[in-house]
């Protein structure tokens, strides 16, 4: 048996709330802890030949409206009736008598997660070119699914969407910085998404962290991608702003890294082989007739969010509740946010 047995896992609640819910007889249960995120905590189950994904809130003080592991079980199993690529959700729980705070268990998927370093897969250049197609044939089928009708409804708001992103993200911003530092470059990037939003345009479902270390791919070519996780954030608005956030990832970003030897998805995805941000951009352009024309707002959005997502876990690392101990490396990677997000303004004229 698994010695999780902490703060995070109560072992004997775990293990009868399973027992319960999912009449499962009681026997050896394993639990690996996963510290490849730096927000919600997710932990490997394996009970006998069953395997599971365990999704729970860090510890520690929680802004409003961040880590609701009970709305992502509920759009996982919204979208699990629609072809889009996503892990078949479980069982969730309510009661915090168990492990303190909501959590849910999904199917465990078997494939690779791109990180720090390119798996073999991706040696070659067909293979890495086809790494970018499926990331934009994958977000072009979830941008297609119908919610009108169904449970869907329910996990947004279709209008003002863009609008909403910027007061809700403004206002994460005005709760973060009195725990951290002053940081008056993201309010004037602020300032000028509030000047160049974009006309409102038809809304879709929207993943809202859709990048490359949220998906899965299968661990032999050719390349397809298995799984898309992380589905905390998913709502109904503007499908440009995943593809904004997606390519904010993706190839060159003019940055001055302060440790030469980084390796991020930034600096894997413009290796020989893939697709640049042009290319990637046209393709998803192609699978939804959608126009590039405001652009460059999606792309400034993105950064700008990201710096105040960031800036936030950079207080659970000062308060001593990170779920991964790089977040300490936010001190210098959130002003470097705001000067990439500074380049995309000035770029846009």
């Amino acid at each position: 048996m698994a010695q999780e047995n902490s703060s995070l896992i109560n072992l004997p609640k775990l293990i009868r709330f399973l027992c319960d819910r999912l009449s499962l007889t009681e026997g050896d249960i394993g639990i690996e802890r996963h510290e490849a995120g730096y927000s919600n905590e997710t932990f490997f189950v394996s009970w006998g030949d069953k395997r599971w994904v365990l999704r729970r809130p860090p510890s520690g003080d929680l802004l409003p409206t961040a880590h609701d592991m009970l709305r992502e079980y509920r759009v996982l199993s919204a979208l699990s009736t629609f072809d889009v690529r996503t892990p078949q959700p479980v069982i969730a729980c309510e009661d915090r008598d168990v492990l303190g705070v909501p959590f849910y268990l999904m199917q465990r998927v078997d494939g690779i997660v791109i990180r720090e370093t390119l798996p073999e897969i991706f040696e070659t250049r067909e293979e890495r070119r086809r790494l970018g197609e499926e990331l934009i044939d994958a977000l072009a089928e979830l941008h297609a699914v119908q919610w009108q009708g169904t449970d869907l409804e329910g996990i947004g708001r279709p209008q003002g969407y863009l609008e909403r992103q910027l007061k809700r993200w403004t206002k994460q911003y005005e709760l973060t910085v009195p725990h951290t530092r002053p940081l008056p470059g993201l309010e004037a990037v602020g300032d000028w998404l509030q000047r160049r939003l974009p006309p409102a345009s038809e809304a879709t479902v929207v993943h809202g962290d859709y990048k490359v270390d949220n998906v899965m791919f299968g661990a032999s070519a050719p390349t397809r991608l298995v799984a898309i996780f992380d589905w905390e954030m998913a709502t109904l608005g503007d499908p440009l702003s995943d593809l904004g956030w997606l390519l904010s990832f993706w190839g060159p970003t003019g940055d001055e890294r302060d440790t030469p030897d980084l390796i991020d998805s930034n600096a894997l995805t413009q290796l020989p082989g893939f697709l640049s941000r042009e290319e990637m951009a046209e393709r998803y352009a192609g699978r939804t007739g959608r126009t590039m024309e405001h652009f460059p707002f999606y792309r400034c959005l993105a950064v700008w969010k990201y710096a105040i997502i960031l800036e936030g876990l950079y207080r659970h690392s000062l308060e001593g509740t990170a779920a991964n101990p790089k977040a300490a490396e936010f001190v210098w990677k959130v002003p470097q946010l705001v000067q990439r997000a500074q380049r995309i303004i000035a770029e846009a004229g």
